[in-house]
């Protein structure tokens, strides 16, 4: 009976740690400059050549991106123009390997070495430890929002996490992820029509 519980909390256990594992939630910093005011702004859009470009030409990693941005800004009352924006958006993605050590606790069982607990009692749940080495895609994505008449950087944010097999089949739907995250702690809203015409 006890060797029973023992099993259960241990399937419990690994259930519990596969369903933390696959949550897509990225870890978010953000950024912002001191007496900034995202709300002077009503117009957006891109640098000539983004972080993602590569020899001098936009890559699919660029596209996928600006369609993201653009359906965050557009939200939030910025219009994309392509001639003098009052915000340019920059972004960036770099994927690279992490490995971690990891202790998962086992079931010990009552046999074999341990033979001679059979009987009269068992080790408590959890009680082993097996010890791996993990290895696993880890991705970080950069956004910049700068003041384009200053050129100074005047927002941003970074999210960082860890990339499953169906990010990496699918950048398109982990890019947009990712940016929808960032955008969540983007506090700017565009000026209003009245404000702007009254300028």
């Amino acid at each position: 009976m006890r060797a029973r519980r023992a099993a259960t909390a241990c399937v419990l256990f690994t259930i519990l740690c596969a369903s933390c594992a696959t949550q897509r939630t990225a870890d978010i910093h953000v950024n912002m400059a001191p007496g900034a005011d995202l709300s002077a702004y009503s117009t957006f859009g891109f640098p000539e050549q983004t972080g993602t470009d590569r020899g001098g030409y936009s890559t699919i990693v660029t596209d996928y991106f600006k369609t993201a941005v653009k359906e965050q800004m557009e939200l939030r009352g910025y219009r994309y123009v392509e001639e003098n924006p009052n915000l340019l958006v920059n972004f960036y993605a770099n994927v690279h390997e992490r490995s971690e050590v990891r202790a998962t606790p086992t079931v010990a069982p009552a046999f074999g070495y341990y033979g001679y607990r059979y009987g009269l009692y068992d080790a408590w749940p959890l009680y082993a430890q097996d010890i791996e080495t993990v290895t696993y895609p880890f991705g970080t994505a950069n956004i910049d929002v700068v003041d384009a008449q200053k050129r100074q950087l005047i927002w941003e944010g970074v999210a960082e996490g860890r990339l499953h097999e169906q990010d990496m089949e699918d950048p398109r739907e982990a890019i947009s992820s990712a940016v929808t995250q960032l955008f969540t702690h983007f506090p700017g809203h565009a000026r209003s029509a009245d404000a702007s015409a009254a300028q």
